[in-house]
């Protein structure tokens, strides 16, 4: 029996099914993820000195000279077959849920409605009147300021809807993400190397009630040993196996 077999009958006999996705199912649509050396994101630059909310308090034309290339490395990608393959097992009833630590808005743009535990890009907020506006009008307000950063009306930066580095997760988000790692009998990892925490800890929280766990990732986790199966190939064909499977 094929990896893709033997996980696709585990989603079968463990429901509910949860799905917990990071930043690797969204590499085949061209967006980097964070650690690859030259190409990720943090690869050249100290995320603490350009995306930390002291930044952005400080020195929002820094802090929107990275976030401005990073929106515009964003601009125009479309989920893949991984995020449609996670779209389509919810279709037929076979998945509970999705968490993402993503910010990238694609699992939405594929029809899922996610859990975004660190905020998405889709929207962007002013912390001192509350006017909230979408990524296209945010990107048009970069362009018009002449320290290329998006105001709102009354001339105060805006801040993307994102967990930047020195915040919290929203509580809310993570009740919710919580709620659904405690209730899975398969918590289904996608793209995700478990390495960032809070999120990193749900494998165990599923586990320790029960669970099971599938990990389908290119990179070692610290749950390799513990995961049902583990599929380290190319995350679209792995997930379209999958699905070709039940």
């Amino acid at each position: 029996m094929t990896g893709a077999a033997r996980l696709a009958e585990l989603i079968r006999s463990c429901q509910p099914v949860v799905a917990l996705t990071g930043a690797g199912i969204s590499v085949p649509s061209g967006i980097p993820d964070f650690r690859t050396p030259l190409t990720g994101l943090w690869a050249n630059v100290d995320p603490m000195e350009v995306a930390h909310i002291s930044v952005w308090r400080r020195d929002p034309a820094l802090f929107w000279d990275f976030y401005g290339q990073r929106f515009a490395a964003l601009d125009g990608k479309q989920p893949n077959g991984a995020h449609l393959a996670l779209a389509e097992l919810e279709r037929r009833g076979l998945l509970a849920g999705v968490i993402t630590q993503n910010i990238d808005g694609l699992h939405a743009a594929a029809g899922t409605r996610a859990v975004e535990v660190h905020g998405s890009i889709r929207t962007a907020s002013c912390l001192s009147c509350g006017m909230r506006v979408s990524l296209a009008e945010t990107r048009a307000r970069i362009a018009l300021d002449e320290d290329g950063v998006p105001r709102c009306d009354r001339g105060h930066p805006f801040k993307p809807d994102v967990v930047l580095f020195g915040e919290l997760l929203p509580a809310d988000a993570m009740e919710r993400a919580q709620a659904l790692a405690d209730g899975a009998g398969l918590l289904l990892v996608v793209g995700s190397s478990l390495e960032v925490y809070p999120v990193a800890g749900l494998p165990a929280d599923t586990l320790a009630r029960g669970g099971r766990l599938a990990i389908v990732t290119r990179s070692a986790t610290p749950y390799d040993r513990e995961a049902s199966v583990k599929l380290g190939g190319d995350v679209v064909e792995e997930l379209s196996a999958v699905v070709a499977s039940l």
